[in-house]
């Protein structure tokens, strides 16, 4: 008997898939999925359900429960598994449970955690100092969270700019990029370009100029004599992995050194390799002013995050101005310094640049009409949809059906940005689900397997 092929529907939070009932009556899902979501879609595990129940609905997670990670690789609570090609927005960099980081981890929590800033350890200052030796740049505050560095460079901007320019006071301005993302407290929204981030939490905090992202003309004509600081992302990861014009973060550099205006540079997602360089500022050849760093300097096991500086710029702190009972603990002191070590030794810009290229010319290589642009640099690549063949979310989800993670940003732009640990065999994998995903929509891909 032949098989009657059928469409199913496994709830709400997916999307059609293509099935068969074979004459014993067993139903098979087609495109070869060893497993399915239908039996966790309509028997919640009891986490997930608490957390429908009792959490706050600010996320909408993919529906998936994840309970363990290994490498480049996740696993759900039935046991199948998933490439990572998101990495938590680059919090994980060098892979789930890396095995030296979490020894150092496991080590440090056993002998001392916490202190607060009220008294010195023996861990940050060996942290602090390789930190400034990576960035190039002369002091670092220790902080837990990406977006608690950018606040800490605006604080910063602001004091020098007040004590050291001579602005007058209440007065100083930091001019910003549209499409900019550097988290969602209340200053970071006052200067963010996306609605959602702004409805209804009003209120916002003065003293910021945006201006279009790459446009060097614009940065200049924006200045003032009571602008303190330029703050931007290199590239934009939010916005939807943006990359500005050739040469825009060396034309930046000469104009706010010009006018003496601070340039820093928001590196949280774009740091520690995950361009191709340890920065994304050293593909133009130029230093900053000040680098706002977070995500995989916790080594993808807990937060931790650093504004570092000019000591000029720095030396406008003086104890009270600043601080923060958890930044700069021992324990994140000592896993920072570790995967600091770990970038270098390992050499994983290198490593991101060599995949990224490789990566890249890939996914670029697949002709199909869902793809509107493919674009990226290093293992931080963006593929943006056409929403009328398929939007980034349902994209996603398809993807998680065949066994590979991302997320869609502004509907439209699938991330790939897998650990930078990951091997080019995984990668390859990955190319093969994202190609077969591709043509659950519209017409077959041109096929870039022999790319």
């Amino acid at each position: 008997m032949q098989p009657k092929f059928a469409w199913l529907q496994a709830s709400s939070l997916y999307s059609p898939f293509g099935a068969f009932t074979d004459a014993a009556g067993s139903v098979h899902i087609m495109f070869d999925l060893k497993k399915t979501l239908i039996s966790s879609a309509s028997n919640l595990t009891s986490s997930r359900s608490l957390e429908d129940r009792y959490g706050a609905k600010n996320y909408s997670p993919l529906p998936v429960e994840l309970t363990r990670g290994e490498g480049s690789h996740l696993w759900d609570t039935e046991g199948r598994r998933y490439i990572d090609m998101m990495s938590a927005y680059s919090a994980v960099s060098f892979g789930h449970s890396h095995p030296e980081l979490v020894d150092v981890l496991q080590r440090q929590a056993a002998r001392l955690a916490i202190t607060s800033r009220a008294f010195y350890t023996d861990q940050l200052g060996p942290f602090e100092e390789a930190v400034c030796k990576l960035t190039g740049l002369d002091c670092m505050l220790p902080m837990n969270t990406g977006a608690e560095a950018v606040e800490t460079a605006i604080k910063a901007a602001r004091k020098w700019g007040h004590k050291v320019k001579g602005i007058p006071a209440n007065q100083a301005q930091i001019i910003v990029a549209e499409g900019n993302f550097s988290g969602r407290t209340t200053t970071v929204i006052s200067f963010s370009s996306e609605a959602q981030y702004r409805d209804g939490f009003g209120p916002f905090t003065p003293g910021f100029i945006s201006i279009p992202f790459g446009d060097s003309d614009a940065l200049e004509r924006a200045i003032t004599p009571n602008t303190a600081a330029f703050l931007v992302e290199p590239i934009q990861g939010e916005a939807g992995i943006v990359l500005p014009p050739a040469g825009y973060l060396r034309r930046a550099r000469e104009i706010c050194t010009r006018h003496n205006v601070l340039l820093i540079c928001d590196e949280v997602q774009t740091g520690m390799g995950r361009t191709g360089r340890n920065f994304a500022y050293e593909h133009d050849g130029i230093l900053p002013d000040a680098v706002a760093l977070g995500k995989a300097l916790g080594g993808g096991l807990l937060p931790v995050s650093a504004f570092v500086a000019r000591a000029d710029v720095m030396a406008v702190f003086t104890p009270g101005d600043h601080g923060s009972t958890f930044g700069g603990n021992p324990l994140s002191a000592a896993v920072g310094l570790a995967a600091v070590k770990l970038l270098q030794r390992e050499k994983l810009a290198e490593r991101a640049q060599e995949l990224g290229d490789y990566l890249l010319k890939r996914l670029q290589a697949i002709d199909h009409p869902a793809i509107v642009n493919v674009r990226g640099r290093g293992l931080f690549i963006g593929m943006e949809l056409d929403p009328e063949v398929v939007s980034g979310r349902v994209f996603c989800e398809a993807l998680l059906r065949r066994g590979l993670l991302s997320k869609d940003t502004h509907h439209t732009v699938v991330r790939f940005a897998p650990p930078l640990t990951i091997s080019r065999e995984t990668l390859d994998q990955a190319l093969v689900i994202i190609e077969a995903t591709l043509g659950e929509f519209a017409v077959a891909p041109v096929s870039a397997m022999s790319a």
